[in-house]
């Protein structure tokens, strides 16, 4: 597979990023793309290697064939290697967008891996392009009924391959718009919303329904034959200080959301940055994603909060190869703020000890505090450390404990200790005819581990509906 000498000839050549006094101007995509030239050659990079690792549990959660299609991309059968990423890829046009690529972190290339993510990319645009994407309508109905609740990966992704299994799919989204965290989760310039929204039209042309606008009753919900609960692990982590109330201080999906309603819409933010300066509390995608925002809307100042030390910028020996790499990583959103501010807008090891307001409730200003580890392995504050920081914006970007309550109160259903509807035998059947998938049942994590529990769930729910026929 590949060409013999592939990863010799070739040295590994990612979609660049658009200059940064560009892109900080707009909401458009952070990146563009190769020709097609220069996606065969970085293909030609993917060797026959003994063991893919690729494709492992290391790699990725959906087991893409990557060296097949890799091998035909660089041969030139585009919609060869298309079908073949197609097999198990439900949308790569989402992933080719925001998959941290754990398959490139797996590849025995190591740190000049194969761009397997742009790779796939390509293929899916150029499937659009082509006119190779067209609605796969199945031939025969088998008559069930089943109800997704949440329009996020997992949710679509069930209900695509349920659709694709002949049962008739209806999915019910709370929102405006279908999407889940792909439409207000993630900022337009790192997944275009255009994108999501032609994914929809495609998956509404092959015969599934969407429900906007609309909560999930378990009463209305008595005519389907099942029911997936896709609703992911919204609740966020908050601080532990007063005056979380204060204007101003928003959890990083509402800041998210109310900034991609206004590129949608062409109107200002219902919580703008524009002029303030920003604090955001979490050094993760979502916290990185706050920071990039902030920069586009005129903040004056973005400052990123991590509690926890700064990774290592190389492997330690308890983190080998093919294991993701667990060290320090510099996002397109802490880039721009470096242009910017001139420096990293992280601080490591520091909390917010209190939140100042003023005589409207607005947020003014941040007590932080620094903290270390104890020998049994709590954070305590440094004495000493406290230091004043302005502040018009407070996001919360701590992360998220489990599914919504309300969601859990309307079906009587209990969470377990992580806030997840995990059922204890492992599989995706909570009781009756309910089941979950995705964050809401594995916890907060990838797009691409959503998008491989909803097919999962998918073919659990199609076998468990075919036995009962």
């Amino acid at each position: 597979m590949g060409s013999a000498t592939g990863f010799l000839d070739t040295a590994r050549k990612e979609n660049p990023f658009r200059d940064e006094a560009a892109r900080l101007g707009d909401f458009e995509d952070l990146h563009i793309p190769n020709s097609g030239e220069i996606r065969f050659a970085q293909a030609s990079r993917c060797m026959n290697c003994g063991v893919p690792f690729c494709q492992s549990d290391f790699g990725c959660p959906l087991h893409n064939l990557i060296p097949e299609w890799n091998d035909l991309l660089y041969r030139g059968q585009e919609r060869e290697a298309l079908n073949r990423l197609l097999r198990t890829a439900p949308f790569p046009e989402f992933t080719g967008h925001v998959c941290p690529a754990l398959c490139e972190k797996a590849c025995n290339l190591e740190s000049s891996a194969v761009t397997n993510r742009d790779n796939e990319l390509y293929l899916i645009e150029t499937g659009f392009a082509r006119g190779w994407i067209q609605p796969r309508i199945p031939a025969a109905r088998t008559g069930k009924r089943v109800a997704v609740i949440g329009s996020g990966p997992s949710g679509l992704a069930a209900a695509d391959l349920l659709n694709r299994l002949g049962h008739s799919v209806t999915v019910i989204e709370r929102a405006d718009r279908p999407g889940g965290l792909l439409m207000y989760g993630i900022p337009n310039m790192k997944l275009p919303k255009n994108l999501v929204e032609r994914r929809i039209r495609l998956m509404e042309q092959e015969g599934i329904a969407f429900e906007l606008n609309t909560e999930a009753n378990p009463e209305e919900l008595e005519g389907y034959d099942a029911v997936l609960l896709c609703g992911g692990a919204r609740r966020p982590r908050s601080l532990n200080a007063e005056h979380m109330d204060a204007r101003g201080v928003l959890f990083a999906v509402d800041y998210l959301t109310a900034a991609t309603k206004a590129v949608l819409s062409g109107q200002a933010s219902e919580a703008s940055a524009e002029g303030k300066h920003v604090i955001v509390v979490g050094g993760g995608d979502t916290g990185n994603d706050c920071v990039g925002t902030a920069l586009r809307q005129g903040c004056l100042s973005v400052t990123q909060l991590e509690m926890m030390p700064a990774p290592p910028e190389d492997r330690t020996p308890s983190n080998p190869w093919p294991e993701w790499p667990r060290v320090l990583r510099t996002d397109y959103g802490q880039t721009e703020a470096i242009f910017r501010q001139g420096e990293d807008p992280r601080i490591y090891e520091t909390t917010v000890r209190q939140i100042r307001t003023d005589e409207e409730n607005q947020v003014a200003g941040l007590e932080t505090v620094r903290l270390r580890r104890t020998p049994e392995g709590k954070f305590e504050p440094v004495p000493g450390s406290e230091r004043e920081l302005p502040c018009g914006l407070l996001l919360i970007a701590a992360g998220f404990v489990g599914c919504e309550e309300k969601m859990l109160n309307r079906f009587a259903l209990q969470s377990d200790a992580r806030g997840r509807l995990m059922p204890a035998d492992g599989s995706h059947h909570l009781t009756g005819k309910l089941f979950s998938a995705g964050d809401m049942r594995n916890g907060q994590s990838l797009v691409v581990r959503a998008l491989a529990d909803g097919r999962d769930a998918a073919r659990e729910i199609d076998s468990r509906l075919r036995r009962v026929q």
